[in-house]
């Protein structure tokens, strides 16, 4: 009697134990799920990327700077602390725009 009752609550509990576990990875596979973890997945991705990016971005701009000044030792170039700045010149100015125009039939 007892053996039998020991199988049965045994089987009980893998029964439970595995009723348990499908239902949890059901509701893990569910679409809502799914595309949570996927777009978690995608941002956690994407802020590896733009970290190692930055990471090279800081890299090159460090060797560059070193490689300009190896380069200005081994010339002999030297700036002068009294000379102004150099001045950057904005890529587009503002300027004003007529319109013309552009009938095909005008005299050029």
């Amino acid at each position: 009697m007892f053996r039998r009752t020991f199988w049965f609550s045994t089987g009980v509990a893998a029964g439970v134990w595995a009723t348990t576990k499908v239902n949890r990875k059901l509701k893990q596979l569910t679409p809502e799920n799914l595309a949570v973890t996927a777009a978690n997945k995608a941002i956690d991705t994407g802020t590896r990327l733009k970290d190692r990016a930055v990471g090279f971005a800081l890299d090159v701009r460090d060797n560059m700077a070193q490689r300009e000044a190896e380069l200005t030792d081994a010339l002999g170039i030297r700036e002068d602390p009294e000379l102004p700045a150099p001045r950057r010149v904005a890529a587009i100015e503002n300027t004003t725009y007529t319109t013309h125009s552009y009938n095909r039939n005008e005299d050029h």
